[in-house]
């Protein structure tokens, strides 16, 4: 009797607890990470962390003060790396795509020259003091497809995910999940830069705004007089995965265009410069999406994905960087996240220009 009194008291119990949400793949963030009292004071640039990546006989990477982070602290930049871990339950209906081995991959891969008419694939754009990178990756990618697969030039607003996405994708300005933005886009589409544009351009310089700017209000009204809110809207057939099979990654990206990719990122990344980076040193930061438009193998044999991040040209090589390839180097293979652009909405022309039109 003693025992099934025990077993009921553990049933009872279990199903009284909150549900615990597991994280779909090991990206911690700023949030899950936790703040010490010394993260307010001591900024992310620290000498002995250069030192300690330029002395490594291995590294493969050149550390050095990146402008763009001169005068931010380690819990400024904490909040900027806005990916949070996917809940299990998210990912149970997205479906993961795989490529034939028959596919036949270059050595060497660079979106930018690949589809050179697209200027947005090279653009290096600024996040601010908003942990929007979440946002800021599928946006590009979107926009990138959109030229890419239908010879449309368009700047797609980042404004519009982040403010009016809510609660599904997460927390907006403190921080979100890739895979919904892109549901975002099948579901509610997204307007034009123009229509909505980014709020935080100035990277959040006047008193009051620190650490962050908080979450813009959806509005659901374009900034430009005449312009129609649902027009703007352009929108994505589809949201998926890829296998994190690096022949898979490299092939989605052959095929279709740039990806969003999430990781973790540590302190030593604040101070990349250039070559291909592999965490040396430091403590866990949290977790950053980014875009990836190519890859590599750099001089010295070691195969590398190249990306475009979005923290101006301040940071690293002229904004961009390289990490190691085919290692899952801090987690980079685990979480990469596309869709397809969709004509929904769109009216393309005989002569190659386009227009939106409501359907």
């Amino acid at each position: 009797m003693g025992g099934t009194l025990l077993l009921l008291f553990v049933v009872v119990l279990s199903a009284a607890a909150p549900q615990v949400v597991r994280a779909a793949k090991p990206i911690p963030n700023s949030y899950l990470v936790g703040v010490d009292e010394g993260d307010n004071s001591i900024g992310i640039l620290q000498n002995h962390i250069v030192e300690t990546v330029n002395k490594h006989p291995n590294a493969g990477w050149t550390a050095a003060h990146n402008p763009y982070f001169a005068n931010y602290t380690i819990a400024q930049f904490k909040h900027i790396l806005g990916v949070k871990p996917t809940p299990q339950n998210v990912l149970t209906d997205i479906p993961t795509k795989t490529y034939s081995r028959s596919l036949k991959l270059p050595k060497e891969f660079d979106a930018r020259s690949q589809w050179s008419q697209c200027s947005t694939i090279g653009n290096i754009l600024e996040q601010g003091h908003c942990g929007s990178c979440w946002v800021f990756g599928a946006v590009e990618c979107l926009q990138d497809r959109f030229c890419i697969h239908m010879n449309m030039s368009v700047a797609l607003s980042v404004n519009d995910l982040l403010a009016c996405c809510g609660f599904m994708c997460g927390d907006g300005c403190d921080g979100g999940y890739p895979i919904m933005a892109w549901r975002y886009f099948v579901q509610n589409g997204v307007v034009t830069d123009e229509c909505d544009p980014y709020f935080d351009q100035v990277g959040c310089k006047h008193p009051g705004c620190e650490p962050a700017y908080p979450t813009p209000v959806c509005e659901k009204k374009c900034k430009v007089q005449n312009q129609v809110w649902q027009e703007k809207k352009h929108f994505s057939v589809n949201a998926y995965r890829i296998n994190s099979n690096p022949h898979d990654i490299m092939s989605e990206i052959y095929k279709n265009g740039p990806v969003e990719v999430a990781f973790t990122v540590y302190e030593d990344f604040a101070h990349y410069k250039s070559g291909v980076y592999k965490h040396i040193t430091g403590s866990i930061m949290g977790g950053h999406a980014v875009k990836l438009i190519g890859w590599g193998t750099s001089d010295a044999g070691e195969d590398y994905w190249l990306l475009a991040n979005q923290w101006n040209r301040g940071w690293g090589d002229d904004g961009y960087f390289k990490i190691i390839r085919g290692k899952n180097e801090c987690g980079i293979e685990e979480d990469v996240v596309a869709g397809m652009p969709s004509t929904k909405n769109i009216v393309i022309n005989d002569g190659g220009s386009s227009g939106t039109a409501v359907v």
